[in-house]
C-alpha cells in the first residue's frame, strides 16, 4: 500500500503545483460605490479559481485619466457604461469584452434615524447646513445627484450647501464625519443582505436621473491575462450575481 500512497501523494502535489503555476493576478480598478460587494466577490473568486484580484477603489473619471496615462490596470469596473465604451473606442479597452455588471441606485442618506423622509422632502426643509455629493465630473453617482437636484428645481437653492467629494466613497465619509448632515450616495453603501445598515434614506426614483448602468471592460493591458478573462466570466456567474443583488443592485 505504501507505494500506492506515495504515488497518490506525489500526484496531488504535482496537481497542486500545476494549479499554483496556472494561478494569476489581475489588477482591477473598481468604482468606489462597488467597494463592499467587490471585496466579497474577489475573495470568492480566489477560492473558486485560484486567481487573485488586486483591487483599487476610486472615481470612474479619475480611473479613466489614469488609464489614459498608462496605469497598469487590466480590468475596469466603472460606475457608468460610457467610460468602458469610450476606452474601447479609443483603443484602451478590448472590443467585445464590456458588459453591464450592475445597475446602481441613488439614495439621499443620513446616519440619523428619521432625518431623511421617504419622499426626500428634507431637501426643501432648510434643516441642514451641508449636502454631500460626489464630483459630477468624475463620478456618475455625483452626476445623478446633480440631475436629481435639477429635476426637483433645487439645484440653484442648494448650490451653496454642497460639499463635494472626489468619489462616492468620500461623499459618504463627509456625512459619516459630520461635515455634512446628509448626502447623495449609492444604495449599496448602506444596504447589505436586504437590510439597511443604519440611518434614514430616500431611494431616489429613476425618473430623476440617467440610469446608472455600471459597465465592466477588459483593458488593453489585460487582454492576454487568464485572470482577467476568468474574472469577467466570474462576474457573470450566479454566485457573483447573488452578492451583487444582496447589496441592493439590479441586474
Amino acid at each position: 500500500m505504501k507505494p500506492v500512497l506515495h504515488t497518490l501523494a506525489l500526484s496531488l502535489a504535482l496537481a497542486g503545483a500545476s494549479f499554483a503555476a496556472q494561478a494569476d493576478e489581475v489588477s482591477v480598478a473598481v468604482a468606489a460605490n462597488f467597494t463592499a460587494p467587490m471585496q466579497r466577490i474577489a475573495a470568492d473568486f480566489e477560492k473558486a479559481t485560484g486567481h487573485k484580484a488586486q483591487l483599487v477603489f476610486g472615481s470612474t473619471g479619475k480611473f479613466y485619466a489614469q488609464i489614459k496615462s498608462g496605469a497598469p490596470f487590466q480590468v475596469l469596473l466603472a460606475a457608468d457604461d460610457e467610460t468602458p465604451a469610450r476606452l474601447v473606442k479609443e483603443g484602451d479597452g478590448v472590443a467585445g469584452s464590456q458588459f453591464t455588471y450592475a445597475i446602481g441606485k441613488l439614495v439621499l442618506w443620513s446616519p440619523k434615524p428619521g432625518f431623511v423622509d421617504d419622499k426626500g422632502e428634507v431637501l426643501k426643509s432648510g434643516k441642514f447646513e451641508h449636502l454631500s455629493i460626489a464630483n459630477p465630473k468624475l463620478a456618475p453617482y455625483g452626476l445623478a445627484a446633480v440631475e436629481t437636484l435639477k429635476a426637483l428645481g433645487l439645484a440653484d437653492a442648494l448650490q451653496p450647501k454642497l460639499v463635494t467629494g472626489e468619489s462616492i466613497g468620500q461623499a459618504q465619509q463627509f456625512v459619516v464625519s459630520g461635515s455634512a448632515e446628509l448626502g447623495f450616495i449609492a444604495f449599496a453603501q448602506i444596504h447589505k443582505d436586504g437590510k439597511l445598515i443604519d440611518g434614514s434614506y430616500w431611494l431616489v426614483p429613476g425618473k430623476y436621473h440617467t440610469p446608472i448602468r455600471q459597465g465592466a471592460v477588459v483593458l488593453d493591458k489585460g487582454k492576454a491575462s487568464p485572470a482577467a478573462a476568468a474574472l469577467m466570466g466570474y462576474l457573470k456567474s450566479d454566485a457573483a450575481k447573488a452578492v451583487i443583488k444582496a447589496y441592493g443592485y439590479d441586474l
